[in-house]
């Protein structure tokens, strides 16, 4: 097995591991997320999660696990920025799962230069 398909698969079997939170996640309104989204979110990341400053990442499409866990980290103070600390220190797990579920829900193709 290379080292690439061990690290694979202790990803999977630590994801397995992890059921019940990712259920959750599953859960989630990407129409909530996309509401909230626009009163919280829009102005940097843009409507649909294509940044809107040059120093913002791009949200759409991005991993759903990935993008919650970033969203409560920078809620609980455990991932410093000066403007999300601010942003996510008022949303509900809800909120976070929601987000999660409408920017990962964002389709977005790349293209190799010409």
């Amino acid at each position: 097995m290379t080292a690439a398909r061990r690290v694979c698969a202790a990803v999977l079997v630590g994801v397995a591991a992890f059921g019940p939170p990712f259920e959750a996640a599953r859960a989630a309104d990407p129409a909530a997320g996309k509401a909230r989204a626009q009163q919280v979110c829009a102005v940097c990341h843009g409507a649909l999660g294509l940044s809107t400053v040059p120093d913002a990442p791009n949200l759409a499409a991005q991993p759903e696990i990935y993008l919650a866990a970033q969203l409560r980290a920078f809620r609980s103070g455990e991932r410093r920025h000066e403007v999300m600390n601010v942003i996510a220190k008022p949303l509900t797990d809800d909120d976070i799962d929601n987000l999660a579920a409408w920017f990962t829900s964002i389709r977005v193709e790349a293209r190799p230069p010409s």
